[in-house]
């Protein structure tokens, strides 16, 4: 089954990605941690494009869709006109060094590869695709 949702590049439209996002993982049999570790990470992916890519103008959407499988859920996000971001070269922070120096964010990316078993970004011509996978032996309860 496929999940569907698009919402406008505006900060308030976080709290109804998390709030969709929580709906669907609830039809599985995950615990609280479990769901909240998949929301946080796709919470972060969507606030970096809205906030980064599209510099929070609701003119703008992005799609995202969350597909189960036998091996797990899939979240997939697309940014029609997206800001190209290298993945790869995307360094780990030192926590310490930022406690030390009291900077607030910067962990987002590493906490979204923390949680999810495998993080991709496709760019095609102006689109990006982040598809972020979580591996589950779970039946779903519907």
């Amino acid at each position: 089954m496929i999940h569907y949702y698009k919402f406008f590049c505006s900060r308030e439209n976080l709290k109804g990605i998390r709030e969709f996002v929580k709906s669907v993982l609830r039809n599985y049999s995950l615990s609280e941690l479990e769901i909240n570790q998949m929301v946080l990470a796709v919470d972060e992916v969507c606030a970096n494009l809205i906030i980064h890519s599209h510099k929070c103008n609701p003119g703008d959407a992005i799609e995202l869709s969350i597909k189960n499988s036998k091996e797990g859920i899939e979240f997939e996000i697309i940014d029609r006109d997206a800001v190209y971001f290298d993945l790869e070269s995307h360094k780990p922070p030192d926590v310490r060094q930022m406690v030390r120096e009291g900077k607030n964010g910067g962990v987002g990316l590493w906490l979204v590869k923390q949680f999810m078993d495998k993080v991709e970004v496709e760019y095609k011509d102006t689109q990006s695709t982040w598809r972020l996978y979580k591996d589950l032996s779970l039946q779903t309860r519907v």
